[in-house]
């Protein structure tokens, strides 16, 4: 089987993430990553919290903690949120850590050696009343492309086009709110890009064919704009600093990485720290270096799209030693609130702390995934919300489930019951169930969820229209041998459903599962033999009826939730 190395973007310290940020990368990754283990193959699934840059500092500041303080109580809290979401990293690192600033200086030194660090003496802003330069998210205004008012110094947040401070209209600063603001020399280290520009071009022409639109496009919309050097040192307190080895005057100056310089490093650095906390079991550059063996998958939204398709490859170009580069980078439109923009610094939508409180998680992993934003930006509401796990899980799969269970217990005890030789019917079924089972493996196989998401639907759906066919409370008065078979069908159905199910929504699988008291119930996934046999479960084998899987959404419980969040009935 083959190596898959599967990363999210990295979320930043900042706060809890919403659930946008959650759909556009965490989750799929989580889901994809659930099911490649499933079939057999071996996985890394590394992601980590961004910790550098303005966003840790202001964050920080808010506070009143130390910046170090601060990051390390905000990893502990994004990370119990991810665990209370299921999302089964291998390791789940801080970007922060030695071994991202050890590899950050190894790349930073190999692309000096290389000619592709420059350093320059730039004008930058400066704010005489906080008394420091001011990095890029340090200067806030208006963005020069769409007028965004509350743009940032290194990218506008409405229209994801990355400025430069001294670009932004009326700009003032964050940390005093000062718009008396000087540009004064300074030097810094540059990235130089555009020696890169053709070595990149050629990297995409043969990579990126199988990308989605959407990823591939932005590369070459980034690329037919011309790759320009850029800054990668800012004048911060919290980051990894410039070594004292190669740049003695700016490491004395205090100069640290810029965050996107070092953030796209720490996908190897915390899979540096996986290994080290088992150095005996673990080989964290077997999966980086000369790592030919592995396939290299990205999540990531829009945004970030820029910066993994083009920027981090050209920084693993340019240290001319062979790291592994993106093979396939799935990427993700906008889910919006009601049409509005979820935002993290605006703090508009549903954070994944505050969905947690309101209903577990697999009923938001489903939902998110069936309605991902893969080919265009989809819509969060309440009714949708609502509708989707009312009708798919509650009444699809929760229903299905607790009237077998309830009804075999209820008419044959508490094993399943035998019956008849299966029959036309089960033959039928069967080969239904092995279709849509193949249909739904190919779309997790494509990376294309919300259809993977339909075929499970659908998986869910057959079983449903068997039991009508079959209608076993019927069977029972005339031909109990045939409600018996009907039953242990469906029962098998019910450990299908749990072992395919798991990627998406992984507690209910796990309950599911856990319904029937098996022996040597170890397989990871269901071979098209075995769905097309429905035998897995045989006659006699001791079952429970599993507490109620999904509860409905009553027109109360979206009340409380429109009063809460906002959104306007629709």
């Amino acid at each position: 089987m083959a190596r898959h190395l599967i990363t999210s973007a990295l979320p930043y310290i900042n706060g809890i993430k919403h659930l946008g940020n959650m759909v556009g990368s965490m989750l799929p990754a989580d889901v994809y990553s659930r099911y490649l283990r499933q079939r057999g193959h071996d996985v890394l699934y590394i992601c980590a919290t961004d910790e550098h840059g303005t966003p840790a500092e202001l964050a920080a500041k808010e506070q009143g903690l130390p910046v170090a303080e601060f990051c390390g109580q905000a990893h502990d809290v994004q990370k119990a949120v991810y665990d209370g979401f299921g999302l089964a990293f291998d390791h789940f690192g801080r970007s922060s850590s030695a071994q991202n600033a050890e590899l950050t200086q190894h790349f930073a030194r190999k692309l000096n050696e290389n000619g592709f660090i420059e350093e320059r003496a730039i004008r930058q802003v400066y704010s005489p009343a906080d008394g420091r330069f001011l990095p890029d998210r340090y200067v806030e205004g208006t963005c020069p492309h769409c007028g965004y008012d509350k743009a940032r110094g290194d990218q506008c947040e409405n229209c994801t086009r990355v400025l430069d401070p001294t670009d932004l209209i009326n700009p003032r600063s964050a940390i005093s709110g000062s718009t008396e603001l000087e540009v004064r020399e300074t030097k810094h280290l540059f990235l130089l890009q555009s020696k890169l520009q053709v070595e990149v071009e050629e990297w995409i022409a043969r990579t990126a064919g199988e990308w989605p639109q959407l990823a591939s496009s932005i590369a070459r919309k980034w690329l037919t704009e011309g790759l320009h050097d850029r800054a990668i040192t800012r004048d911060l307190d919290w980051g990894v600093p410039v070594p004292a080895d190669t740049w003695p005057e700016l490491a004395a100056e205090g100069k640290v990485f810029y965050v996107w310089f070092d953030a796209p490093i720490e996908y190897i650095g915390s899979t540096k720290e996986w290994s080290d906390q088992n150095p005996a079991d673990r080989d964290w550059k077997s999966w980086w270096y000369e790592a030919d063996d592995v396939r290299y998958t990205q999540f990531m939204a829009k945004d970030n799209v820029p910066f993994h398709s083009v920027m981090f490859p050209a920084t693993e170009m340019g240290v001319r030693e062979p790291w592994k580069k993106v093979d396939y980078l799935k990427s993700f439109n906008w889910l919006t609130y009601y049409g509005g923009k979820f935002s993290t610094s605006q703090k508009r939508g549903i954070f994944t702390d505050a969905a947690l409180e309101i209903l577990p998680a697999d009923y938001w992993r489903y939902f998110l995934i069936a309605n991902a934003p893969e080919s265009d930006d989809s819509s969060f509401t309440w009714e949708h919300f609502a509708a989707t796990v009312n009708k798919d899980l509650a009444d699809t799969l929760g229903n299905f489930v607790n009237r077998v269970l309830s009804f075999s217990r209820k008419r044959f005890g508490d094993d399943v019951p035998a019956g008849k030789e299966a029959g036309e019917a089960e033959a039928k079924l069967g080969t239904e169930i092995a279709a849509l089972l193949a249909e739904y493996e190919a779309q997790m196989e494509a990376l294309q969820f919300r259809k993977a998401a339909s075929a499970l639907r659908a998986l869910w759906s057959a079983g449903n229209s068997y039991l009508e066919e079959k209608a076993p409370w019927l069977e029972i008065k005339t031909d109990p041998e045939a409600a018996a078979l009907t039953l242990r069908t469906a029962m098998n159905l019910i450990h299908l459903y749990a072992v395919v199910s798991e990627p998406f929504i992984p507690a209910s699988s796990k309950a599911m599962r856990g319904a029937f008291a098996l022996a040597d119930d170890t397989a990871t996934w269901v071979t098209a033999e075995q769905a097309a046999a429905l035998d897995t479960v045989p006659a006699g084998t001791a079952f429970t009826v599993p507490p109620v899987l999904f509860a409905k959404i009553t027109e109360e419980d979206l009340e409380s939730y429109r009063e809460r969040f906002g959104g306007a009935p629709e």
